[in-house]
């Protein structure tokens, strides 16, 4: 194990300008993370000097066998918190040898919203809160929890502290300083209410780049709990009963909300909103009607309603932007699972660019 582990942990700039990129990108269903490495000639920092690459779609559920080949272009790096030095990870999205974004290409659309002149003048940030679920191996059961049997009720969880209250935390820990290492604006970590859940938050970031941190800190995620011997999950109730759900509330403002009389701006961007409540509930995640009950600091999936420090509302508004009129807001409605490339890209699309009739 000890030779083993000095191998793992070589200085490859000790022997070599060589580097290894670990080019990363989403498979066929949405939500698994898929990677490959490569070795290159030395050390690269602009994404668009780095070579296209292509694999097997054929095996991830995302091109016909007799036509398998999907190409990735690389996207976004970040520096790799694993080989460490001077390697990387390279966000990939993925298109046809002809050039098209394959159709669970989601960051090109999201891209193109991005990259409209309306969209750029209003420097959209975002906060995302990442729920996820710790699961034993074995059972597929939460971490901490008795097998086949539940703890005490919620309560002490929350941020809790404690042997009988935290359970996870050298994962936790990992993750966070693994994220800061990579490159990634992780804002903070905190234990949820359900035990054996947690929550990291990416952000303040700036449009696309949104979509690319939280897509890679999620990989990072895979890449420690894989370590740990532990499951991840971004189920959105993984446990039925009097369990709180996981969520991905997103945080959003807009240079005009960020100055003064921005209050004014924030409801006009929630009432665009309401009216398109529908589309986006059915773009902000899979399953996300066992978790939008009205129950568990939710507002039923059918309803929209936004209010100040309402954590049972759709979307809510903080008591410090009402005081001082300006500032931003929380869509409370996406799930866990949801893509951050089309909720980011969508929030900004309906409240930026689209005109209702």
């Amino acid at each position: 194990m000890a030779l083993l582990n000095d191998l793992l942990n070589l200085n490859l700039s000790d022997s070599t300008e060589k580097v290894i990129a670990e080019y990363i990108w989403i498979g066929g269903s949405g939500m698994d993370l898929r990677s490959k490495a490569r070795t290159l000639p030395g050390p690269v920092s602009d994404p668009h000097k780095l070579p296209k690459w292509n694999y097997d779609g054929s095996s991830t559920g995302q091109a016909p066998g007799q036509d398998s080949e999907v190409i990735l272009y690389p996207q976004a790096i970040f520096k790799d918190p694993f080989r460490r030095g001077n390697n990387i990870l390279v966000m990939c999205d993925a298109y046809t040898p002809a050039g098209e974004p394959i159709p669970t290409n989601k960051r090109h659309d999201a891209a193109k919203i991005f990259s409209h002149h309306d969209v750029v003048a209003e420097e959209p940030w975002y906060g995302i809160e990442q729920e996820y679920t710790l699961l034993q191996k074995e059972v597929k059961w939460p971490i901490g929890w008795p097998v086949g049997g539940y703890p005490a009720p919620q309560g002490p969880y929350y941020c809790g502290i404690g042997a009988d209250k935290a359970f996870g935390r050298d994962v936790v820990d990992s993750h966070y300083k693994a994220c800061l290492y990579a490159g990634i604006n992780i804002s903070g970590i905190n234990g949820e209410v359900m035990p054996g859940q947690w929550e990291f938050q990416v952000g303040p970031s700036i449009g696309i780049s949104a979509g690319d941190e939280l897509w890679v800190a999620r990989y990072i995620m895979e890449r420690i709990t894989e370590i740990a011997g532990v499951v991840l999950s971004f189920d959105p109730k993984p446990i039925q009963g009097d369990w709180n759900g996981a969520g991905a509330h997103t945080n959003y403002s807009t240079k005009s909300m960020r100055n003064d009389g921005g209050f004014d701006i924030i409801k006009k961007a929630i009432d665009k909103l309401g009216l398109r409540h529908k589309e986006h509930i059915a773009a902000y995640g899979e399953g996300n009607e066992r978790r939008l009950t009205g129950r568990h600091e939710t507002a039923d999936i059918n309803t929209f309603l936004w209010g100040v420090a309402n954590r049972g509302a759709s979307i809510r508004v903080g008591r410090d932007t009402e005081k001082e009129g300006k500032g931003y807001f929380e869509d409370r409605r996406p799930a866990s699972n949801m893509d951050p490339y089309v909720v980011t890209a969508m929030i900004a699309e309906t409240t930026l660019l689209w005109k209702p009739t």
